[in-house]
């Protein structure tokens, strides 16, 4: 399987891949739910490294302690594998790591890449208030670069700081903004090692980049100015710059930055709240910010053929609520009757309050074939098929019910005559109804509306005939009978 946690020898792990071979990698970090950019991140990288035939890995940044929760890292492991999106090897986690990141910040204070800073943290806030007075830019000023650790007292704690290029500048060929250039002067010295021993997130990536054999770090445009940063640890190391390319991020249809106020955040809630499907969630994020020519829909063989990093944007792409129900119209109608059904059956369950038994959830396999027609949604398509379970007398609400009265207890009275005697089938119970009608004198639609309340309890199903088909003879008369009998 993949590296372990315990691989701490500085050398690519097992899961890195063979020269030349792509390896990317996805690191949420376990504070919350899989959110949608980073799933969305985590597509582009499993996707690339996929086209390319190489290996995607998986690293849970784990090392903020307070925060990071089991139940989290849960979630994140559980969205991963609804998307489909599987890794090469086990997962990594960062915080099991802490000693290899402390052997290179010791081994850096070694080469004289690095040096350690006793400044106290009331002199740190002293220095940062006077750059505030002054309108400078807050950074570390380098008091400790080149003082003796001698001077200061005996047993002072210190942090390790990396001594970073001071002249010249940076330029990063990133595979998503172009050339993007920075002066190292605008770059101080930051923290590797806190006084209490414990790394810091620069510190931490950078190894563990290394030593999984990161070649290509696909990530949010929100770190482009940790990858100057970054750098200078790769660099002081001698270790290879692996290829960055820094996505932008995604944005709600107003263009503002993606926030809850927008909607679903998490990728959990695509799929238990607004019942989506993941191919179709899948095709969804992929083309926020990734195009192929006209190509709208993408399924996962398709994406892995087509898939190459340099179709990424440069602008922020922004949510489509319309786009994505059409998509999952389309996966919904594409997926088999059996899949739904197992997708379906426990939403129908918690409507009517009883378990489905096996010839319950063989009438919904049937309605699926004319149900998921219509539906953008898997709790669309429960709701639709529920009025096949409900026990009679059937609940009727406020608008079914005033279709019940009047005209529309007679067209029903006489439309249960004309079906008593039929066969039951399509051709059959169709003309039996347009008869109704016909010897009514009114459309077809005026004698199928207080039908469809009384069947469903409800002024919306699917086709009438269908409803009729599905529920069979002995039901639906019986369930006509009722209204007949309430009047």
């Amino acid at each position: 399987m993949g590296a372990s946690n315990d691989d701490i020898n500085g050398t690519p792990s097992a899961s890195a891949g063979s020269p030349g071979q792509v390896v990317t990698r996805f690191a949420p970090s376990p504070t919350g739910y899989l959110h949608i950019g980073g799933a969305r991140t985590a597509l582009f990288n499993w996707l690339w490294a996929r086209h390319t035939g190489g290996k995607f890995l998986l690293r849970i940044e784990d090392t903020d302690r307070a925060r990071s929760t089991q139940g989290a890292i849960d979630a994140i492991l559980d969205g991963m594998k609804w998307l489909g999106l599987d890794w090469d090897g086990d997962e990594i986690y960062q915080f099991a790591r802490a000693s290899r990141h402390a052997e290179v910040a010791f081994d850096l204070l070694e080469r004289g890449h690095a040096y350690k800073c006793f400044a106290t943290a009331e002199e740190l806030e002293e220095m940062r208030a006077q750059q505030r007075a002054n309108k400078l830019p807050l950074r570390y000023d380098g008091r400790w670069r080149n003082r003796d650790p001698k001077e200061a007292p005996e047993g002072a704690p210190f942090v390790i700081r990396l001594k970073a290029e001071t002249e010249g500048e940076t330029t990063i060929d990133d595979l998503v903004q172009g050339q993007v250039t920075v002066r190292n002067s605008e770059l101080d010295d930051m923290v590797l090692l806190r006084s209490d021993g414990t790394p810091t997130y620069m510190l931490a990536v950078v190894v563990d980049d290394h030593d999984m054999g990161v070649t290509h770090v696909i990530r949010g445009d929100d770190h482009l100015n940790n990858a100057f940063r970054q750098l200078g640890i790769i660099r002081a190391m001698g270790w290879p710059v692996p290829v960055y390319g820094h996505v932008p991020l995604i944005h709600g249809p107003d263009g503002a930055k993606l926030s809850k106020r927008h909607g679903a955040l998490g990728v959990e809630a695509y799929r238990d709240e607004m019942g989506i499907l993941p191919e179709t969630l899948s095709n969804y994020l992929l083309r926020l910010g990734w195009g192929h020519g006209d190509e709208e829909i993408i399924d996962r063989t398709r994406a892995i053929e087509i898939f190459d990093v340099a179709g990424i944007g440069r602008s922020p792409a922004r949510t489509d609520q319309k786009k994505l129900e059409n998509l999952n119209g389309h996966y919904i109608r594409a997926a088999s009757d059996e899949r739904l059904t197992e997708l379906v059956a426990p939403m129908v369950e918690s409507r009517v309050g009883r378990e489905l038994a096996e010839k319950d959830r063989d009438l919904l396999r049937r309605s699926m074939a004319v149900l998921k027609v219509r539906a953008k949604d898997l709790m669309e398509l429960a709701e639709g098929a529920t009025f096949l379970f409900r026990t009679r007398p059937l609940d009727i609400d406020d608008r079914a019910q005033a279709l019940l009265s009047g005209e529309g207890a007679s067209l029903l009275a006489a439309t249960a005559r004309a079906l008593e005697p039929m066969e039951w089938s399509a051709e059959a119970l169709e003309s039996a109804v347009r008869g109704v009608s016909e010897e009514a004198g009114v459309g077809l639609g005026k004698v199928a509306q207080p039908l469809r309340a009384a069947l469903t309890g409800r002024t919306t199903s699917p086709g009438i005939f269908d409803v009729l088909l599905l529920l069979g003879r002995e039901e639906s008369l019986a369930r006509l009978a009722d209204q007949a009998t309430a009047a």
